[in-house]
């Protein structure tokens, strides 16, 4: 019974730490994906947007290359090319491009992010077609930058206009959350690892259990129990006359040796006496 309870309390905390762990791991490629994604960006904002702007043919059609939001969705969309459970998305609510406009549960982690400004990172878990998913968002705030496009559409690049129209993307405020950027990782594989891994350890663990058990059982019947019966079967013959049994050896100094070494000397005092009384 304390062995069964032992294991049954190890059983649950091994679940609740392998489960935990597969969530810090999922965590962890989230925040490397949105770190490689924020890279692109950074690059792309402070490198690659300054030479394309010098670009003749960006006056006349506009260049998408040229905004941060386009080259890191590009960038990972091509991973998701060998990775298509793993998405990134930089949603908006009011976005100049139709296709970055947040769903209903982006929205609402958007939302969140506005009314909980001082929290830079919100985690959480969400059901996919393909299994639990976990999403890690981190707000997008318009700055000076974002300005000069999106404050409204007389401020903004002609081409813009005309790629785009000018019923979008406009109305912002420097400082304001207008998107998040939103990074999801699929929970199944590592959760699977993590069960499979906490199958394997019931097995070891039961093998452990039922192994010391064996061998427990053994060493109490070789030290306790088989000694005491040899005592018990003399103390039998003794009891019904029989004066002649030999000593019982006595072999080491624990418990057992000392009760032993105490019946020879009661067997020998015993027949001591009968032969007195005779």
């Amino acid at each position: 019974m304390v062995f069964g309870a032992g294991g049954l309390i190890i059983s649950i905390v091994s679940d609740n730490f392998l489960i935990n762990n597969a969530r810090r791991e999922v965590l962890r490629e989230a925040e490397l994906m949105r770190a490689s994604a924020q890279s692109v960006r950074d690059y792309t904002s402070s490198d690659l947007k300054p030479l394309l702007e010098q670009n003749p043919q960006h006056e006349k059609k506009f260049l998408a290359e040229t905004i941060p939001f386009f080259a890191a969705t590009s960038t990972f969309n091509k991973l998701r090319r060998a990775y298509p459970d793993y998405s990134y998305r930089e949603a908006a609510l009011n976005p100049t491009n139709p296709e970055d406009r947040a769903a209903d549960w982006e929205a609402d982690v958007i939302r969140y992010l506005r009314d909980h400004p001082e929290q830079k990172q919100y985690t959480g878990e969400r059901e996919t077609a393909t299994g639990a998913s976990m999403f890690l968002a981190t707000p997008i705030a318009a700055d000076a930058t974002c300005m000069e496009c999106h404050s409204r559409p007389a401020a903004a690049p002609a081409a813009m206009i005309a790629t785009y129209g000018s019923n979008n993307g406009f109305g912002w405020n420097q400082g304001e959350i207008i998107g998040a950027q939103i990074v999801s990782v699929p929970m199944s594989v590592p959760v699977r690892n993590a069960k499979q891994a906490f199958h394997l350890l019931l097995i070891y663990l039961m093998i452990t259990l039922i192994a010391a058990i064996a061998v427990l059982d053994a060493a109490v019947y070789f030290i306790v129990i088989r000694p005491l019966k040899l005592v018990s079967e003399v103390a039998d013959r003794a009891s019904k006359g029989d004066m002649n049994t030999p000593s019982l050896p006595v072999k080491g100094s624990d418990e057992i040796a000392t009760v032993t070494a105490s019946f020879n000397r009661m067997q020998l005092s015993l027949a001591k006496a009968l032969k007195m009384l005779k």
